[in-house]
């Protein structure tokens, strides 16, 4: 199912939650400078109502730009980031779900390549994919099978979780 352009090589993958352990307030990364060494912890302190990620696609060294075609698997509704709040903060924010409501798609090679999003229309629930001026349904399932560069994530409400549930 992922393989490259070449249809040799098997493209990695890695789940979402995977990438946000970082922000679990105990995983501990290592910072170099040329003076120093440092350890960092991070951990959400709130909750704001969207939420934009930024998948690091492109690395660029002396010689050229590359892009890193790892998938990663993410789930389309039900983030919940509780785990990732400390105790305090947890207890002051009721609503700790998030809906992805936008994904930005990058194809091609970095120099050349085109990008695609993904939107949700919220009135219908329905997915669509825009690109340039074209635009398509599509069915959530496909997106979980692209290359994500951004996504924009929508905190849910109370309300919002009642209609989701019904």
């Amino acid at each position: 199912l992922y393989k490259d352009e070449k249809e040799q090589l098997i493209i990695p993958q890695v789940p979402l939650f995977s990438i946000l352990a970082k922000f679990n307030g105990s995983t501990e990364k290592e910072y170099k400078t040329y003076k120093e060494n440092f350890l960092k912890r991070f951990q959400l302190t709130r909750l704001p109502p969207y939420l934009i990620f930024c998948i690091k696609r492109f690395t660029k060294n002396n010689f050229f730009v590359e892009k890193n075609p790892t998938i990663v698997n993410f789930p389309i509704t039900n983030v919940d980031l509780r785990e990732y709040l400390s105790e305090e903060v947890q207890a002051a924010h009721a609503h700790t779900t998030y809906d992805l409501i936008a994904n930005i798609v990058h194809d091609g090679k970095p120099s050349e390549g085109s990008y695609r999003i993904h939107v949700l229309h919220h009135g219908t629930g329905k997915w669509y994919e825009l690109q340039d001026l074209q635009v398509t349904d599509i069915l959530p399932q496909m997106i979980t099978l692209s290359e994500a560069y951004i996504q924009i994530w929508k905190r849910r409400e109370e309300d919002e979780t009642k209609q989701q549930g019904a």
